[in-house]
């Protein structure tokens, strides 16, 4: 508003001086006198003005006239010139036009409608890298795909456009399966631009899925430096890097590289419990027991985990049941209200055929959380305290249904793994693994209850189809976890082998 009135203020003080001037003029009577080659010419002064403005005019017009006729020439020699310009100008309005459509009908997913457009527009523009890259993305939604790579190579040649050349056939390749090559690939666009979230997020899936576990360490640094990911978020699947390079040292007999791989990866994330398993395990091997026995006792004071206890038990394999219960008091002294902890003692108890002892260690799990595992357990006390058959198999046959309790289970796909991995066996995805139960009960590996006299050890198969008393065996369908301390692996991982559980003298006459 304010430039309005000042441009309106200038007009009126412009004209105000062409008025004055003209009158100035008018009222003098002199006159403008012009000699040339002997010829004097007198003038009114407001006439030389007008002829003045009729000779700068034509002086005007004779100088477009010839620009015209410079640009005539130039145009039919083949040069650029204003005429060019003018030319194609409506080339270029059609060019852009078609590019827009051709943008439309991709977000609209209509590929073939946006392979024309893209056609016309390669027609009328002269830009060819803009054109290629929406010209490949039409024929990849067109189903054209080797059209498309003929685009991204072609976008390879130039500096600008061979980040996204690259991209493109990376995305291809991944589409065939060929995953060698789409690492190749997605290595270089990486090189190209280190920052790109999508190609570290991409980088990192392949290289943990060829096992290259070195080279994620160094892309998972580049996405916790770009802030892609939370620091701590980066320190756990650093620590699970570290384990896998840890596991497959051990497997090709590096020892020494597994040992500090792994001592990184408790460090990085102490509560990784298969990192202590396997720290531990490497330092048994290399003969330094105690420092094994830290590394799990350190463990289970974080988080009871049977298998911590099963490690524990693995470190000296020929001992007595006493020994090794009096070896485990380290571990049953912490958390000893824990599930884990009490699970432990009850197999303890039972490997030493101190069966009271087990009753008091199990106390009421067979009640409160009624896993596979815990009521294997309490068939197993009430057999060793030679209780009648019929109680045993009531037990046994609510173990049979019974949810598996903790498992190893995938987040993303809910897929129960029977050990620890670092990359999900069914979907893929890294570091997805969690110890939890499972939502829904799993189905009982054991179908049928003419299976339960072969657990019990009866000798008779012909027993199975005696009915069990039904006040002594109600058991329900949807409680309890894992199987029996000498028979079973209910909670994925196996209890701790603690020796055979002493029969009764009405269970060795069955």
């Amino acid at each position: 508003m304010i430039w309005s009135l000042l441009k309106v203020g200038i007009f009126l003080c412009l004209a105000a001086v062409i008025t004055w001037g003209a009158g100035q003029i008018m009222e003098d009577p002199g006159e403008v006198l012009i000699a040339f080659g002997g010829q004097e010419v007198r003038l009114q002064p407001l006439d030389f003005i007008v002829a003045l403005a009729v000779l700068l005019l034509a002086f005007w017009l004779l100088l477009k006239l010839a620009g015209l006729i410079v640009a005539t020439i130039r145009f039919f020699a083949g040069g650029d010139s204003a005429v060019g310009r003018w030319w194609n100008r409506g080339h270029e309005r059609r060019g852009f036009d078609s590019l827009r459509d051709a943008l439309i009908a991709i977000s609209a997913g209509e590929g073939k409608m946006a392979l024309r457009y893209a056609e016309k527009a390669e027609r009328n523009l002269d830009r060819p890298a803009l054109t290629r890259m929406v010209m490949a993305q039409a024929a990849d939604l067109a189903g054209n795909p080797a059209r498309a790579e003929a685009q991204y190579r072609q976008l390879l040649e130039d500096d600008k456009t061979r980040f996204v050349g690259v991209l493109g056939l990376m995305k291809q390749r991944l589409a065939e399966g060929k995953t060698e090559v789409a690492l190749k690939l997605a290595e270089k666009a990486f090189t190209l631009k280190p920052a790109h979230e999508g190609v570290m997020e991409t980088l990192f899936s392949l290289q943990t899925g060829a096992g290259d576990w070195s080279g994620a360490r160094e892309t998972l640094k580049a996405q916790v430096k770009a802030r892609i990911l939370p620091r701590d978020v980066g320190a756990r699947r650093d620590a699970v890097l570290a384990l896998a390079i840890a596991r497959s040292a051990e497997a090709e007999g590096q020892i020494a590289a597994a040992q500090a791989a792994a001592a990184e990866a408790i460090s990085l994330s102490p509560g990784l419990v298969p990192a202590a398993v396997t720290a531990a395990r490497l330092k048994a091997a290399s003969g330094d027991r105690k420092a094994a026995e830290r590394i799990l006792r350190r463990a289970w004071e974080a988080t009871p985990h049977p298998e911590l206890a099963e490690g524990f038990a693995a470190l000296v394999p020929e001992e007595d049941p006493e020994t090794r219960r009096k070896r485990f008091q380290v571990l049953l002294g912490v958390h000893v209200e824990h599930p884990q902890t009490k699970m432990l003692a009850t197999e303890l108890a039972l490997s030493a055929e101190d069966f009271p002892g087990a009753r008091r260690a199990l106390g009421d799990l067979a009640e409160s959380r009624p896993t596979a595992r815990v009521l294997a357990l309490a068939a197993a006390i009430e057999r060793g305290e030679g209780a009648p058959d019929h109680v045993v198999r009531g037990f046994l046959a609510r173990a049979l249904s019974a949810p598996r309790g903790e498992q190893w289970i995938c987040s993303v796909c809910n897929h129960v793994h029977a050990e620890w991995v670092p990359i999900c066996e069914n979907c893929g995805a890294f570091d997805t693994l969690t110890w939890q139960q499972a939502a829904q009960p799993d189905a009982p590996q054991i179908g049928d209850d003419a299976a339960l006299p072969v657990i019990i050890g009866a000798k008779d198969p012909s027993a199975a189809d005696v009915p069990a008393d039904p006040e002594a065996a109600p058991g329900t369908a949807d409680d309890g976890p894992e199987t029996a301390a000498a028979t079973s692996r209910s909670e994925t991982t196996a209890p701790v082998d603690l020796g055979k559980t002493k029969q009764s003298e009405p269970d060795r006459a069955a």
